[in-house]
């Protein structure tokens, strides 16, 4: 692959509103722009499938496993999108809804997966709404004490982790309480739970990283980070985690015991970390996006700890910030620029960059 879009499969496109989220499943991406727009595109082609839009902006958005539907989230409220003939929920509760995320129907009891679509989580000031995939309501998690701010399916969508203020707390099927609460004294920004279901992580205001043993609680803080850590993610293996709130991305190995006494890999290219995302796979590839436009693919698990890491690629370092990146599959990466600039890169083989 070239620094310029040469693969048949790449097309570029603008969206004509400053990108603040992508998402990507199978054969459709979905972009949420900052003034509430919502676009559902043909992975393969760029083609519009679809559109709506979210009063008072949009903070987020996630398409289902089965790429059937797609549920936005705003400073307002949130919307669902049905693909099948492009049905729109919108519900404009006036309450912060910071994200959303969809369980993956392996763990959703046979009454709910009737009514088909899955199910899908979403943060509603400080709690948390369970919906099927049309909108109506399944349950909800008890009020946390402030603004949820991220949360997570576990256990493949049996269990729901929810961050706010002071502590992540997880929730069975209908339990409107708690049934664990992970504590730690601070802003919890970004959430993220190894596929292994072993360790919950957060990204905090206070430019640290704290994480758990899902088992028994027991918890290590990862801090030093120059700035706030609002971004993390777990390759699927569950052994890597990725993260920002330095110039330079690092990466923490969770084989064995985890990372407690280890220092992480530090992958050097940006100025400023916009974004993150692991290729799908075990191979251990990276893309990271800048605020300098870089975007840059990594061999994110090569050498040893405290190994400092240049890219294997860099791709079309003269645009506009990068404001997200997403994987549709292992042979196409999204790109989202601040400018409104949507393009994909090609990406031939599962083995190489």
């Amino acid at each position: 692959m070239s620094t310029t879009a040469e693969s048949p499969l790449a097309w570029d496109i603008s969206v004509h509103d400053a990108p603040v989220a992508l998402s990507a499943r199978g054969d459709l991406v979905a972009v949420a722009g900052a003034a509430g727009t919502v676009k559902v595109l043909d992975a393969a082609m760029g083609a519009e499938i679809g559109s709506f839009d979210l009063s008072g902006g949009a903070l987020g958005v996630a398409l289902s496993p089965d790429a059937g539907h797609v549920v936005a989230t705003g400073p307002m409220g949130y919307a669902l999108w049905r693909r099948s003939d492009g049905r729109t929920t919108v519900r404009e509760s006036g309450a912060w809804s910071a994200a959303a995320a969809w369980a993956d129907g392996m763990g959703v009891p046979p009454d709910e997966r009737s009514r088909g679509g899955g199910r899908v989580a979403v943060a509603a000031g400080r709690r948390v709404l369970v919906l099927d995939a049309e909108g109506d309501e399944l349950w909800r998690t008890e009020p946390a004490a402030s603004t949820v701010t991220d949360l997570a399916w576990m256990r493949r969508g049996r269990r729901l982790a929810v961050a706010a203020y002071g502590a992540v707390r997880c929730h069975e099927r209908h339990t409107e309480k708690p049934v664990a609460t992970y504590p730690y004294v601070g802003s919890h920004l970004a959430l993220a739970i190894a596929p292994t279901g072993k360790w919950i992580c957060s990204g905090n205001q206070d430019a640290s990283i704290h994480i758990w043993r899902a088992r028994d609680g027991g918890g290590l803080t990862m801090s030093g980070y120059p700035e706030k850590v609002s971004r993390l993610a777990f390759d699927d293996t569950g052994f890597w985690l990725a993260a920002d709130g330095a110039p330079d991305v690092t990466v923490w190995d969770f084989s064995g015991k985890g990372p407690e006494g280890t220092a992480p890999r530090s992958l050097r290219c940006h100025e400023t970390v916009t974004a993150l995302a692991w290729r799908p796979g075990a191979a251990g590839h990276l893309a990271s996006g800048g605020a300098d436009g870089t975007v840059a693919l990594w061999y994110a698990t090569a050498g040893r700890p405290q190994a400092c890491l240049r890219p294997v690629r860099e791709l079309d370092g003269t645009g506009a910030a990068v404001a997200a990146l997403a994987w549709a599959g292992p042979h196409l990466l999204v790109v989202a620029r601040r400018d409104g600039r949507i393009r994909t890169y090609g990406v031939p083989s599962r083995t190489a960059l």
